[in-house]
């Protein structure tokens, strides 16, 4: 800007310069122009007006000024020099600046609240622009002190812990405060996540749940945090989460397949032995089941699943009922058809052509069951992905075609059959068995 509006003059030479110090909370250089050198200095305004030597009365006044401009929202630095002979520093005047938020900061905040995640402000900045800041990007609130909260942290640590949850705001911090808001947070059990850019805030980062390095923060945010931003700005993070939820969608849905589907098969094969005294289904039909229906289950990585508006918290005690219940249904279905293939098609337990028939009820059921549990609500809510739905098409027509021509550990079944048992593992898998599906996870507040 100063270059914009022609003030460099280019007869000041700089010797050397200090960088900003949040210990210091100033920046430094030696200047010299023609022969003479003398050193200028900018930063905080209580810190200039102490380093030069100004009684209270100036810098209460210096105060007053700067907090008439913080609450239009400008940052005020104080800057100052010496003379030639290097004697103390004398203030030269103050300088007003506006320090914009991101135009995307408003909008961010805005959609992290509506996926129920708590937004919080931290900043070096005086209180009174830390107010200002956080009504223009939509963070009206509860915005106090850091050093208020010092003081809680060694005298009531729980009070302090308290007060970091329902503030929503942090001014005047140094990198070791974020650390211990985190810490703070994590004491009300609080998944938090933490972003920053800077060497002092790699404790921060790695203290937080979610460390979030921001594009072009240094080698050591970098190596703390869990996550590197690759985009300038923020607006990042709500891809983030939404792409978290997602995975544990997936997690989930795998999951309550996985314990209903092991569940099914033990239970069925356990059962038919003890009634029928033969095991009426090979090892050869269970491997060839599990590689068919892996394809789907790999599948499911791609599926199209829609990220929930609330954080997602792991209810293993309802994911494992839900997952029971529906096991326990299964296993009633399969012996259900079971007992049709021995009345109305003729089976034996000597027909070889039963192994057939009990690899189609555990493989069609499987595949079908894989389509239900997918999606939270009824199934026809949302469409799987292509890959998910090609996967499914060419696992059941390999099927089918196997039982039709048969393999050497499995005999050929009439068509008629095998599509019989495709007609009713649709039904019950995607219509009994989804409604069941529905109303378990209201019941349990299974949510995924």
């Amino acid at each position: 800007m100063a270059k914009q509006k022609s003030l460099i003059d280019t007869s000041f030479v700089q010797k050397s310069f200090i960088p900003f110090d949040p210990k210091t909370r100033r920046t430094e250089a030696t200047v010299q122009k023609d022969k003479r050198e003398f050193r200028v200095m900018k930063g905080a305004v209580n810190i200039i007006a102490q380093t030069c030597g100004l009684d209270e009365s100036a810098i209460k006044e210096l105060e007053e000024r700067m907090d008439g401009f913080a609450k239009k929202g400008y940052r005020t630095l104080a800057v100052a020099k010496t003379d030639e002979q290097q004697n103390q520093p004398r203030l030269v005047g103050l300088a007003a600046l506006y320090d914009m938020p991101r135009p995307d900061s408003k909008k961010l905040i805005e959609e992290l609240k509506e996926l129920g995640i708590s937004v919080k402000m931290l900043t070096g900045d005086a209180l009174p622009i830390a107010i200002e800041t956080a009504k223009e990007v939509g963070l009206e609130g509860n915005i106090i002190k850091v050093s208020d909260l010092r003081g809680l942290v060694k005298e009531n640590p729980a009070r302090a812990a308290e007060v970091s949850e329902k503030s929503d705001g942090f001014a005047e911090i140094y990198p070791e405060d974020k650390y211990t808001i985190v810490k703070n947070l994590q004491a009300q059990r609080h998944v938090v996540g933490m972003t920053g850019d800077g060497v002092n805030d790699a404790p921060s980062l790695r203290q937080a749940e979610v460390g979030i390095a921001v594009s072009n923060a240094t080698d050591v945010a970098k190596g703390a945090a869990s996550v590197v931003l690759t985009n300038e700005g923020l607006t990042s993070i709500v891809d983030l989460v939404k792409t978290g939820r997602m995975v544990y969608e997936r997690i989930t849905t795998w999951t309550l397949n996985k314990i209903i589907r092991t569940l099914q098969k033990a239970a069925f094969i356990v059962i038919s032995f003890l009634i029928t005294g033969k095991y009426i289904v090979s090892a050869f039909a269970v491997i060839l089941i599990v590689f068919m229906t892996d394809f789907v289950k790999l599948s499911l990585s791609t599926d199209n699943v829609r990220w929930s508006k609330e954080p997602d918290i792991w209810n293993v005690t309802g994911l494992v009922k839900v997952a029971v219940m529906l096991g326990l249904l299964m296993i009633a279905e399969s012996f259900g058809l079971l007992y049709i293939g021995f009345e109305y098609f003729g089976l034996t337990v000597d027909d070889p052509a039963l192994q057939t028939f009990t690899f189609q009820i555990l493989f069609y059921s499987a595949v079908f069951s894989i389509f239900n549990v997918r999606e939270r609500g009824h199934f026809w809510n949302s469409m799987p992905s292509k890959t998910l739905l090609m996967a499914m098409t060419l696992d059941v027509m390999v099927a089918t075609m196997i039982s039709t021509v048969g393999l050497p550990d499995l005999k050929t079944v009439p068509l008629t059959v095998t599509l019989s048992v495709i007609v009713y593992s649709f039904i019950f898998s995607l219509i009994l068995n989804d409604h069941v599906k529905f109303f378990l996870v209201k019941k349990t507040g299974l949510r995924w």
